[in-house]
């Protein structure tokens, strides 16, 4: 886990060459796309405080096949930005798509 801003998040992503957005596009771009969105919190706490925000968020691949070469310009990017991720795949039938979710943490982020 590293300290890193959701503006450092992004730019991250959108050095991969890929479009990106938060949460969702207006109108969706021809694949493959990121998409990056908070997903839960794991603070820390103690003494009824949060010591230290801990924002789990997920970066989401999307392509129209099964792309390894895609999933991993994704993962060498986590692994340059220091963010360990879990990851997770599931084909959408109804948008006819792969989706690669990428769990990571932002330490204060």
């Amino acid at each position: 886990m590293i300290h890193l801003t959701q503006t450092e998040l992004y730019n991250g992503l959108e050095a991969i060459g890929y479009p990106v957005a938060y949460s969702h596009f207006k109108s969706e771009p021809k694949a493959p796309y990121l998409v990056y969105l908070f997903a839960y919190d794991n603070d820390f706490m103690a003494d009824n405080v949060n010591y230290a925000e801990i924002p789990n968020f997920q970066v989401e691949l999307y392509t129209e096949k099964k792309d390894p070469v895609a999933e991993e310009k994704v993962k060498a990017k986590l692994k340059e930005m220091q963010l360990p991720y879990n990851r997770t795949e599931t084909y959408l039938e109804s948008e006819n798509m792969f989706q690669m979710v990428f769990t990571i943490q932002l330490i204060g982020g």
